[in-house]
């Protein structure tokens, strides 16, 4: 049995496998937790979801979907899975994921360390984030991140993308409505009304590189027509602005069409229909009326 209201689970071990060593995050019914796989002699990370009177059916839904989905992902920028298992502790029972753990710092980590990050950074960030999503796009049916924010986003040896809590596949029917699930300032306008597609995932990576490049959170730049006004906050080339204001249009059918797109575009610097997409941004409109260092050289230099 474990005792869930722990401050923390320090050598405590789970299933008679994992040590406990750190709880690395705690949100109402979840913690995640860094442990040692005494089997495989690795460091993993272990998410918790625990069941009592206020647990909501949603969570169940979203942890049996993070396990579905990392099961069938193999990919060296995600986290692979390792192993689920049930647990019980004095007000009920809950559900455990075990996971790779990928050392390194978020980028929200690194934005605090040293601020802003260079045009170089970015764009070898951004390379390697597409190359992720083009794998996830890609599975039949496709496979929506709905969450890629800079604390999302590791870097160790190379980017990884964490935390597929709110993964979802694709849904084939343009009925169905999935739930609202994301953060604010980097869901596009379509999540926000609950239809994510791919393209959501562009803008939300976009929204990202944004934040990195201002050292500003989306929800405190100012927004003209919901589309965020970056462009007085950077020292960016010309070409990577458009790029960046490509990937957070507002209109759907505006965006960028698909991770392949985005990345060619980024290594040739060239954006499809480009005077389509230079006209007047602050005459658009929308239907949603509102939204809510070693290790750093090896990457970069």
């Amino acid at each position: 049995m474990i005792d869930v209201y722990h401050n923390n689970f320090y050598r405590e071990i789970l299933q008679k496998r994992y040590e406990i060593l750190q709880v690395l995050g705690r949100k109402p019914q979840r913690k995640t937790l860094l442990a040692y796989d005494i089997k495989i002699r690795k460091l993993v990370v272990i998410k918790l979801l625990t069941l009592n009177d206020e647990f909501i059916g949603e969570d169940l839904r979203l942890f049996e979907s993070e396990v579905q989905v990392l099961k069938e992902l193999k990919h060296p920028g995600i986290p692979h899975y390792i192993d689920r298992f049930e647990f019980s502790y004095d007000d009920g029972k809950g559900y455990a994921l075990v996971q790779s753990y990928m050392p390194g710092r978020s980028l929200a980590e690194y934005l605090q360390w040293k601020g802003k990050f260079t045009e170089k950074e970015i764009k070898i960030i951004a390379k390697s984030l597409l190359e992720i999503l083009i794998y996830l796009h890609e599975q039949l049916p496709s496979i929506i991140h709905r969450d890629i924010k800079p604390s999302n986003i590791i870097l160790a040896d190379r980017p990884y993308l964490i935390d597929f809590g709110c993964a979802q596949t694709l849904q084939t029917r343009y009925d169905d409505i999935l739930p609202i699930v994301g953060t604010c300032g980097y869901m596009s306008p379509e999540q926000l009304n609950g239809a994510a597609t791919t393209a959501s995932d562009l803008y939300s990576l976009g929204a990202t590189l944004i934040t990195l490049s201002t050292g500003i959170q989306p929800t405190k730049l100012p927004r003209q027509k919901m589309r965020i006004e970056f462009e007085h906050f950077v020292k960016l080339s010309s070409g990577l602005v458009n790029w960046l204001q490509w990937m957070t249009e507002t209109n759907l059918k505006r965006r960028t069409p698909s991770a392949e797109v985005a990345l060619e575009a980024l290594k040739t610097g060239k954006i499809a229909n480009n005077k389509l997409f230079m006209v007047n941004l602050y005459n658009q409109k929308s239907n949603v009326t509102s939204f809510c260092g070693a290790m750093w050289n090896n990457i970069f230099y």
